[in-house]
């Protein structure tokens, strides 16, 4: 995606610095996180400076690449399992991370040269994947078509491209005019403030939505399709995602609205049978009580927005069961959320 007139993918790697858009200044300040050694980038994955799965997946790819280059000789087995473990620790749901700390962590095991080679394959694939997923998913839009999403699932989120919002762009490049309800996604806010910045700097026409707006949309048949991203798809089709997008599945289904996870097939996890075995993600309470943003003279604060002594609770993702998605949106085809052609696409691909 071009920002400012210059081309930019969410994260890659510069010699040994891996660099990143920093989603936590967006919307308000655009800036590029840079991380010298492995363990800031599992920092920086952990406090969302960087975030969506196919992003979070690069990143982990990036630092298990880097500390392939801090290992010494002496002790670079002991070394590279320690960062394995530390990067995989970051963020617990997203399969995307796990696939690729696995497969540069095997490729560290040869030599440097081949680590870094397979994590910037990782990084490229990840693009890759967000391109076809648009080019499957814009088959499915119609013209002047109103689309749901919930979460950033972006370019921010996917390297390039995006997942849920891929085929919206190729909608758009394709002259269709879609137009997009933005979740604001609390409480990171990702949609309000991730997903708006995307769709205003593409020129599609969005409007940003309270969470509890949705099904009052859907009611009144001001939706025709959704679409959200995913952070784990397991063998029978159960899907985690951003806290919330159940509720959008199911009032979904209520209303016979279409309801579509846009994923690269990496992010899929055949050694899970079904949702309930997917660890949800806690994360700090304050991200629902405080709010960070700049006021009108372009100064940050942080404010609470919420009772300061209560308590709160905070899973960060929620399992949509396979019944109520319509369809999952690959980089291989659209496919039904079931075992048969889960299992199909990821052994043979579809034409």
């Amino acid at each position: 995606m071009k920002v400012n007139g210059k081309w930019y993918r969410a994260v890659w790697m510069e010699g040994n610095v891996v660099c990143m858009i920093n989603q936590n200044k967006l919307p308000f300040e655009f800036e590029v996180f840079n991380c010298k050694t492995h363990k800031e980038t599992c920092v920086a994955i952990k406090d969302m400076i960087t975030r969506g799965a196919g992003s979070i997946g690069a990143a982990a790819a990036f630092a298990m690449a880097q500390a392939t280059i801090e290992a010494t000789k002496q002790s670079a087995n002991d070394y590279l399992m320690q960062a394995k473990l530390r990067i995989e620790n970051t963020r617990p749901t997203a399969q995307n991370l796990f696939y690729a700390v696995e497969n540069v962590y095997n490729a560290a095991l040869i030599s440097v040269e081949n680590a870094l080679r397979i994590a910037q394959n990782i990084a490229d694939e990840c693009a890759n994947d967000g391109k076809k997923i648009g080019e499957y998913g814009n088959s499915l839009i119609k013209q002047n078509m109103k689309i749901l999403t919930h979460c950033n699932a972006g370019w921010l989120a996917l390297q390039d491209y995006g997942s849920a919002l891929s085929p919206i762009y190729a909608a758009k490049e394709a002259g269709k005019n879609p137009f997009v309800w933005v979740d604001e996604t609390r409480p990171r806010n990702q949609g309000a403030r991730l997903t708006a910045w995307e769709l205003y700097h593409n020129d599609i026409e969005h409007k940003i939505i309270s969470d509890n707006v949705a099904a009052f949309l859907m009611k009144n048949k001001e939706v025709d399709m959704i679409i959200t991203g995913a952070d784990r798809i397991v063998a029978n089709g159960d899907t985690a995602n951003k806290i919330g997008t159940l509720s959008r599945a199911l009032a979904a289904n209520y209303f016979g609205i279409p309801f579509y996870i846009a994923a690269p097939i990496s992010t899929f996890d055949l050694s899970l049978a079904n949702g309930n075995e997917i660890e949800i993600e806690l994360r700090d309470q304050n991200e629902v009580k405080l709010a960070k943003g700049k006021d009108a003279e372009g100064n940050w604060h942080e404010v609470y927005t919420a009772f300061p002594d209560s308590n709160a609770y905070n899973p960060a993702f929620d399992i949509t069961p396979a019944e109520l998605i319509t369809g999952i949106i690959t980089n291989k085809g659209i496919i039904k959320a079931n075992t048969l052609e889960i299992k199909t696409i990821i052994k043979n691909g579809i034409q």
